[in-house]
């Protein structure tokens, strides 16, 4: 019975890491953004939503293939800088393809939300399969 929970503290230790990397991500992310997200969210912006979520979704991917992949708690937490790195370009990505992209998300164009969080989800599987050494 016992043997089974031997995985129990790396589990711990990797759950826990990524839930701190989570909140990294959405601190930098909210920081780097003209918008205020969690203002526009609570305001019921479908816009602010969608594109928030989708950047939290594309960091997910390669957080996940981090977890999966590395073979220390250093190396998952090395691989989940480089995961918020590229998300960051997602960002700027989206951001040159669309004009005045987070105007349009703040005045709540649901369009432009879906895009700058498809964006960063296409970003983050590309992200997660390159992590997959």
């Amino acid at each position: 019975m016992f043997g089974y929970l031997t995985g129990l503290p790396a589990f711990l230790s990797y759950f826990v890491s990524g839930l701190g990397c989570y909140a990294a991500f959405a601190v930098i992310y909210t920081r780097m953004t003209p918008q205020k997200e969690y203002q526009l969210i609570r305001e019921g912006n479908l816009a602010a939503v969608v594109a928030f979520l989708g950047a939290l979704l594309g960091f997910s991917f390669p957080l996940a293939s981090a977890a999966a992949h590395s073979v220390s708690l250093v190396d998952f937490l090395i691989w989940a800088v480089i995961g918020i790195a590229i998300q960051v370009l997602a960002f700027y990505i989206a951001n040159f393809t669309m004009k005045d992209l987070h105007g349009k998300i703040s005045e709540g164009n649901v369009a432009a939300g879906l895009w700058g969080g498809g964006i960063a989800v296409a970003i983050g599987m590309l992200n997660a399969a390159c992590m997959t050494y």
